[in-house]
């Protein structure tokens, strides 16, 4: 697998993010970071998130697209658009439940130019672990299958971090 990587747009108040090969929580800090930053400016219209090009996607970035869906409802946007033509993939948002919180598709709806690749963030390690949790908190609360899935991993993250 391609190690993954994280490209963002921003073109007449669209929003976009593209994640490419193996997109692990060694993003998360360059995502999270990217979300909160880009969700702040005023101009956001609409989210659309690509995946057609995903070969993998960990539960901890997985949990950060599903903020972005909370957060862009809380400000009142149109629920984000989320392409997937993995089925591999694509199951997995089904699972998870973020089939509620975006509208799924199997097809890019067209072509996106001037991505440029977020920066990489550079965070402690508790740091990293605090995302991870709230990451997982936040596919927790989508449905109660999460909730199950997840439940024994937060809790051990949250006991490792306490001590």
């Amino acid at each position: 697998m391609q190690e993954g990587s994280i490209y963002s747009a921003f073109v007449d108040g669209s929003f976009v993010l593209k994640f490419v090969g193996d997109v692990r929580l060694t993003l998360c800090a360059s995502l999270d970071c990217h979300l909160e930053k880009t969700l702040a400016e005023p101009q956001v219209t609409d989210v659309l998130i690509d995946l057609t090009q995903a070969e993998g996607i960990d539960s901890t970035s997985l949990g950060l697209i599903a903020k972005l869906s909370i957060k862009a409802n809380k400000l009142s946007l149109p629920k984000p658009t989320l392409v997937s033509t993995n089925p591999d993939i694509t199951r997995i948002l089904y699972t998870m439940g973020f089939d509620h919180i975006f509208l799924l598709m199997e097809e890019l709806p067209g072509s996106v130019q001037d991505l440029q690749e977020l920066p990489m963030v550079q965070e402690s390690v508790e740091e990293m672990q605090q995302r991870i949790i709230s990451a997982h908190r936040v596919l927790m609360g989508l449905n109660e299958s999460n909730r199950e899935a997840f439940k024994d991993l937060v809790s051990t993250l949250e006991s490792v971090k306490e001590k």
